[in-house]
């Protein structure tokens, strides 16, 4: 993958190894991250670009828009153990420090109301509109 001058920002340092993974990522999303991405790569639905299995330092968010600095997460069951709670935590404060917002949504909650889903991300996208 060729990276734009334009382009390395987005990525804020990710290595070609990550780069590698999050190909393999998009290629074998979940379901509720296949009904996301449905709604997200719909332009007139948000009006702005979302990124699917996108990298982000050593990371690889699950969708990222970079016009508003913006993660969405799709979480499973084991995102509720305690081991990975605290490794959600450390990950979000760490993506923080790029100035960048994080929301997260169950699995449930997008396959059961994604409605309520792209109203909360609607939200958000207007709470972090420069006035």
């Amino acid at each position: 993958m060729i990276i734009r001058p334009s382009e390395k920002s987005m990525f804020y340092g990710a290595d070609s190894k990550t780069f590698e993974v999050a190909a393999i990522l998009r290629k074998n999303m979940t379901l509720s991250e296949r009904v996301l991405w449905n709604k997200l790569k719909d332009k007139t639905l948000f009006k702005t670009k979302f990124r699917r299995q996108h990298p982000i330092s050593f990371f690889i968010v699950d969708f990222y828009c970079h016009k508003y600095k913006l993660v969405i997460e799709v979480d499973g069951e084991i995102h509720k153990t305690d081991d990975q709670i605290e490794y959600d935590l450390n990950r979000e404060s760490e993506l923080n420090k790029f100035g960048i917002t994080l929301i997260r949504f169950s699995n449930d909650e997008v396959i059961f109301h994604i409605d309520s889903v792209i109203t909360r991300i609607h939200k958000k996208i207007t709470e972090l509109t420069p006035l």
